[in-house]
């Protein structure tokens, strides 16, 4: 099964966060598991980066397979957004993750529940 780490709990980790360290690992270490990131997750991460963090934020990541994005998956999106955004605030990099989770199963694990209100989507608390 997909586990998609948001990107709150992968910053969390390069920050040096014991529990995401931790949390990262356990699901790692699980059978059922497969480390995936969203395209837009990754993106926050790769761009905000300082020049000193590179090599070991590229190595971090490389844990990690990113999903794609296409055409009926932003279209997918953009229904969450303008549903979901108004009464929970959620942001485009939200919805595309949902649209990505369900478009391809799995789940979701990020430190912000609220931000993934959709009732056709798996969301866990990463701790």
């Amino acid at each position: 099964m997909r586990a998609y780490i948001d990107s709150d709990v992968l910053i969390w980790h390069l920050r040096g966060e014991h529990k995401a360290l931790n949390f990262i690992r356990r699901l790692r270490d699980k059978d059922e598991f497969h480390l995936w990131v969203g395209a837009l997750q990754r993106a926050e991460i790769i761009f905000f980066m300082r020049p000193e963090e590179e090599k070991d934020t590229m190595l971090f990541l490389s844990q990690f397979k990113t999903a794609n994005v296409d055409q009926s998956l932003v279209d997918i999106a953009g229904g969450f957004y303008r549903k979901y955004n108004p009464s929970h605030g959620i942001d485009i990099n939200d919805a595309i993750l949902a649209a990505t989770v369900m478009q391809t199963g799995g789940r979701i694990y990020t430190l912000n529940i609220k931000h993934y209100p959709m009732s056709d989507i798996f969301v866990k608390k990463a701790w």
